[in-house]
């Protein structure tokens, strides 16, 4: 195999964006790091005049091509059409997307820039690996710049129901364009069924058996690939994590109350008001458990300048608030709503501490939090895990308490089942989902794409 070329709208470089850096971007290093190779996207700036030059920075065997964006590309092309039509659209908000044709126009704009500032780095036996709903259009346009090297596309959001697609102005047009790709890869088994369901019913695509997909002049393999985490490493971290000082403080201010843990970023998709009125109904229907549990939501701010994230923190504000001023007491406060983010290791010793961890997005490409809760506990006195039925983990996890976030009844009926659960059944729900986490690793999901793109095997949906 020669090099690999990875795509993504932002670049995480070694040392550089450590501190911001999770699972996927060290999964991805790893893989760069052992074929050698290139990773090019967005250095997080904005400039006038941003050219198709790169900044390069090398780390070892591998370099990072970082290039700027102008203030109007920004925020027409990532503010806009990204964030502020597929997002939403992605994630079956349609109340929330706005369809703008000049952001869609930057959009194709800044992925035809991406393409052409990457044509003068490839060499013949690449092989190109892009990265999700902001750079859709972007095999294509490397086609059409005659690049003839193998090309793969991951979704790292859901990808819509064909109704839900059908509202898309561009919709023809943008999944057309995935035709130019070599393997396009999908969360779950539903993702991959609504894109399928695009090409056979509006595309006049075929489709056989083995998710090859015929488009137009184009073939194309479309498969499963469901994103796993580090498992070991993460394991590692919270039995270390425990006993640190931050931890032990936060266990120490629980007073032997239990923990149920909530961490998101901040994004209406991730259903954190009804979690929290689910827990208010909680408190509610089961008053026994009043005084005896604390609930912490985790949320650190993101596109703190979209004023519908900016409006989501005012409402989770006002409903940690609320719950607080109805149920709490001076000696227990029942909600603690923090929006600031913490490392990774620091997380993994909170999810050691909690007895529940309750996941709950009104959908989510996976989530891979829910994974990393698992595999932080005690095997010998494991947490429970409450997890949307809408989140890509939830088609492995089926061992969690499974849920509708939309029901604050079955939510919060769930959270007293998880406290109340004994310990025989947690142990046994736990082993079940920590033997799939640890066999689906993020390595092996990485090793099981690229060897697909090679056309080294054929892969069986997971």
């Amino acid at each position: 195999m020669g090099r690999l070329i990875v795509i993504s709208n932002r670049v995480a470089v070694p040392n550089v964006d450590q501190a911001q850096a999770g699972g996927l971007a060290v999964a991805l290093n790893d893989a760069l790091s052992t074929y050698g190779g290139l990773w090019l996207g967005w250095s997080g700036q904005t400039v006038e005049g941003a050219t198709t030059l790169p900044h390069i920075v090398t780390k070892g065997n591998v370099a990072y091509a970082l290039l700027d964006l102008t203030p109007e590309d920004y925020a027409e092309y990532y503010n806009g059409f990204a964030n502020r039509t597929l997002w939403p659209l992605f994630h079956y908000r349609l109340d929330m997307a706005e369809f703008d044709r000049v952001n869609y126009q930057t959009y194709l704009k800044v992925n035809t820039f991406f393409a052409t500032a990457l044509l003068s780095l490839l060499q013949p036996d690449d092989i190109i690996w892009v990265h999700d709903y902001h750079l859709i259009p972007l095999g294509q346009e490397l086609r059409r710049l005659g690049v003839t090297q193998r090309i793969g596309l991951f979704m790292h959001t859901p990808f819509p129901a064909l109704e839900i697609m059908l509202t898309l102005p561009s919709h023809a047009r943008l999944v057309q364009s995935m035709s130019a790709y070599d393997v396009v890869g999908f969360q779950t088994i539903n993702d991959l069924r609504s894109f399928l369901d695009y090409v056979t019913q509006e595309a006049n695509g075929k489709v056989e058996t083995d998710g090859t997909v015929f488009m137009g002049k184009r073939t194309v393999r479309a498969a499963v690939f469901a994103i796993g985490l580090d498992a070991e490493s993460m394991a590692t971290e919270a039995v270390h994590s425990f006993h640190t000082p931050s931890v032990q403080r936060l266990q120490r201010t629980l007073h032997g109350r239990a923990l149920l843990i909530g961490v998101d970023r901040l994004d209406y998709s991730k259903g954190i008001p009804e979690r929290l009125r689910a827990y208010a109904r909680f408190l509610e229907r089961h008053p026994s458990f009043r005084k005896k549990v604390t609930f912490l939501q985790i949320s650190p701010v993101s596109r703190g300048d979209v004023p519908e994230y900016r409006r989501l923190r005012r409402t989770l504000e006002q409903e940690a608030g609320r719950i607080n001023g109805q149920y709490g007491e001076p000696d227990w406060v029942p909600v603690r709503y923090v929006s600031k983010g913490y490392k990774r290791a620091t997380l993994a010793g909170y999810y050691r501490t909690a007895s529940v961890a309750v996941i709950t997005p009104l959908r989510d490409g996976m989530n891979l939090v829910a994974k990393e809760f698992v595999v932080a506990q005690n095997a010998d006195s494991p947490g429970v895990l409450v997890l949307s039925r809408f989140a890509g983990a939830a088609h492995e996890l089926d061992a969690a308490l499974l849920v509708n976030p939309y029901d604050v009844d079955d939510v919060a009926d769930a959270m007293a089942r998880a406290l109340s659960m004994p310990l025989e059944e947690r142990i046994a729900r736990w082993n079940q989902m920590h033997k799939i986490i640890t066999t689906n690793t993020l390595s092996h999901w990485c090793e099981n794409f690229l060897t697909v793109l090679r056309g080294d095997e054929s892969v069986v949906s997971a």
